[in-house]
């Protein structure tokens, strides 16, 4: 009777576990099989011919792939490093009892609900050279207009990303703060600590792996933004705002070479995969960490 309740809940389990592997696992090999393939859209998997390491020798000497990397992993660190350091500190600046709090974090989230497509359009408008809202200022106060999506393309992308998903960090970081243990803050206090010291050497500490999973889960979106920059630069001017989900997306749709895209793809799935992993083992050891500072404040006090 043990043995069977045991697997009780393995059974009840089993069915959406194959499902969900199937829906993973099928496309992921689908996508495998197609990179080692000289594939195009007029033909079936089936009908392409099989060219090995072809496709992904292609792009290791690709200049254009190499440099659609580079913006990509540019993009990627700036936005979730900015986010990061905008989104903790507005959480520990409003992390006090303050009238109104409910409606604040309401208008904080607001950026994040609006559709990325709805975001490009705001934000090119916003960016254009003579009517655009930025331009239109600088104007005002006896200044040139700048060619935001020009020279500064990458910059203004940047900025659009991080008004949207500033509020993402804001508001685990506000939910990690305020479930820390008050016995250790309160011990900080008797002790004298400061409040930069509390924020130093309690607060962020205890809040780090929490920041690192916030910060995995947006590096891991950074890398696949795709319609922000698409309506606002379309990856341009040049290849200066061409990451490389806009890279594969034209490799597959413009250039129709589908078994190139899929060795893309595959690329940008071993270099997420790689930044997880290592994210993960971040965490863990700051898990540790934060575990052994809790119980060292708790025998303290």
């Amino acid at each position: 009777m043990n043995s069977a309740n045991r697997f009780t809940p393995y059974v009840f389990l089993a069915p959406a576990a194959i499902i969900m592997a199937i829906a993973l696992l099928y496309p992921l090999g689908y996508m495998i099989f197609g990179s080692f393939r000289d594939w195009n859209p007029s033909q079936t998997i089936g009908e392409s011919e099989f060219v090995g390491l072809a496709n992904y020798i292609t792009l290791f000497h690709d200049p254009a792939f190499r440099e659609s990397l580079a913006v990509t992993l540019t993009f990627a660190a700036s936005v979730v490093f900015a986010e990061l350091f905008i989104g903790v500190g507005l959480a520990l600046l409003l992390d006090r009892e303050i009238r109104g709090m409910s409606v604040l974090r309401t208008l904080f989230i607001l950026p994040m609900m609006i559709a990325p497509v709805v975001v490009g359009l705001m934000w090119r408008f916003m960016y254009h050279p003579t009517v655009g809202t930025f331009n239109k200022w600088l104007e005002t106060f006896g200044f040139e207009g700048v060619d935001w999506l020009g020279a500064h393309a990458l910059f203004s992308v940047i900025v659009a990303d991080i008004w949207q998903w500033t509020p993402f960090i804001f508001i685990l970081s506000l939910a990690a703060l305020q479930s820390l243990p008050r016995s250790a803050l309160e011990a900080a206090r008797i002790d004298g600590a400061t409040g930069w010291q509390q924020i130093w050497h309690i607060k962020l500490p205890l809040m780090m792996p929490v920041l690192i999973v916030t910060g995995l889960l947006r590096l891991i979106d950074a890398f696949k933004v795709l319609e922000v920059i698409l309506v606002m630069t379309e990856g341009g001017p040049g290849l200066s705002t061409e990451i490389l989900a806009l890279r594969i997306s034209r490799t597959a749709t413009e250039f129709r070479e589908l078994g190139v895209a899929a060795a893309m793809s595959n690329y940008l799935l071993i270099l997420l995969f790689i930044l997880t992993v290592s994210m993960f083992a971040i965490t863990k050891i700051q898990e540790m960490r934060s575990a052994r500072m809790s119980r060292q404040i708790q025998q303290d006090a």
